[in-house]
C-alpha cells in the first residue's frame, strides 16, 4: 500500500511540474509569436492549469477507466469553487470585476447545466464530445471577440516572469514544452494507475477515488495560482482562474476524453451533478453582493465543500 502512495504522489509531482513548464514554454514562444498576454491568459495559462484534469482524463478514458475521467472533472469543478475560493476568500476577501460577474459566471453556470443534460443517459457520447468541443471554439473566439473591441486590462496578463525572460530563446522554450508534455503523460499514466490500484484495495469505486483524491490533486495549479493572486491583492485573477478552469474543464478535458473514447457515467447519480451546478450558481449572488467574496461566504463554501466530501466518502 505504501508504494501505491508514493506512486501516487509521484504521479501527482510530476503532473503539476509539467504543467508549469508546459505554461512556462508555451507562454514565452507566444509572446515570441507575437500573441497579446490577454489572448495568452484566456488560452495557454487557462489551459496549463487545466492540463492535470486534462492529462488524467485522457489517460482514464484510453484505460477503460471512464469513471476517474468524468469524477476527476465534477470533483475538481466542486474543488475550485468550494475549497479553493472558499480557502482563498478566508484568507482574503475578493473583490469581484464587473465582467467576471456578468458574463463569465453566468456562462459557467449555462455549461454547468449543460454538461448534466448530455450526461443524463449516463454516457458522454462521440456526438458529446464534439457538441462540447464546439462549445470551448465559441467560448475562446467569443472571448476573444470581446476583448479585442475592449481596453485591455492589466489584471489579465497572468503570465509568468520567466515567459517574459525566454522569450528570445526559441530552444528554451521548446524543450520546456516537450518536457512539460513528457511530464502531463507520465505523470497522468502514473496518478491513475495508482489510484485505480488504490481503488481497488480499499474496495472504494473509482467514481469516489476520481471525485475526492483525484480531483483533489489534479487541482493544486488552480489552488496556487489563486492564493498567491489573493495575497498579491489581484482578487480579478484568483476568481477568474477559477471561472475559466472551470468552463475549460467540462468543455475541453471532457470534451476531448469523450471524443477519443465514450465515458460511462453509470457509476455518478444526479446529486454529483447537482451539487457541481450549484456550487456554480450559488457563486453568482455571493458575488454579487457589494461585488466581493468575504470570509463569512468564503466559510460558507468550505464548509460546503467539506460536508459534500463527508457524504460522498464510505465509512465502511
Amino acid at each position: 500500500m505504501f508504494i501505491v502512495v508514493v506512486y501516487f504522489l509521484c504521479g501527482l509531482a510530476i503532473l503539476v511540474a509539467g504543467a508549469e513548464s508546459l505554461v512556462r514554454g508555451s507562454s514565452a514562444l507566444s509572446l515570441r509569436l507575437g500573441v497579446t498576454p490577454l489572448v495568452i491568459g484566456l488560452t495557454v495559462v487557462a489551459f496549463g492549469t487545466s492540463s492535470p484534469e486534462l492529462a488524467v482524463s485522457v489517460e482514464s478514458a484510453l484505460s477503460g477507466s471512464s469513471s476517474i475521467a468524468i469524477g476527476n472533472v465534477i470533483g475538481s469543478n466542486i474543488a475550485n469553487i468550494g475549497l479553493i475560493l472558499g480557502l482563498t476568500a478566508i484568507i482574503r476577501p475578493m473583490q469581484v470585476e464587473k465582467t467576471i460577474l456578468s458574463r463569465q459566471m453566468p456562462i459557467m453556470i449555462v455549461i454547468s447545466l449543460g454538461l448534466w443534460l448530455l450526461a443524463l443517459d449516463k454516457t458522454l457520447s462521440l456526438f458529446d464530445g464534439i457538441t462540447l468541443v464546439a462549445g470551448l471554439v465559441a467560448y475562446l473566439f467569443y472571448n476573444y471577440r470581446r476583448t479585442s473591441t475592449e481596453e485591455e486590462p492589466e489584471t489579465i496578463e497572468v503570465i509568468p516572469d520567466e515567459a517574459v525572460t525566454l522569450k528570445n530563446r526559441t530552444l528554451a522554450c521548446v524543450l520546456l514544452i516537450a518536457a512539460g508534455l513528457a511530464g502531463l503523460v507520465g505523470g497522468g499514466m502514473l496518478l491513475v494507475d495508482s489510484a485505480v490500484t488504490m481503488a481497488r484495495i480499499f474496495s472504494v469505486d473509482e467514481a469516489i477515488i476520481g471525485l475526492t483524491i483525484v480531483a483533489f490533486g489534479t487541482s493544486m495549479p488552480e489552488l496556487a495560482t489563486s492564493i498567491v493572486a489573493a495575497v498579491r491583492g489581484e482578487s480579478d485573477i484568483a476568481i477568474g482562474n477559477i471561472v475559466g478552469s472551470n468552463v475549460f474543464n467540462m468543455l475541453a478535458i471532457l470534451g476531448i476524453a469523450s471524443t477519443i473514447h465514450p465515458l460511462s457515467a453509470e457509476s455518478f447519480s444526479h446529486f454529483d451533478f447537482v451539487v457541481m451546478v450549484g456550487f456554480a450558481a450559488i457563486l453568482l449572488p455571493m458575488a454579487w453582493t457589494s461585488r466581493k467574496l468575504d470570509r463569512v461566504e468564503g466559510s460558507i463554501l468550505l464548509a460546503g465543500y467539506i460536508a459534500y466530501m463527508l457524504y460522498i466518502w464510505p465509512t465502511s
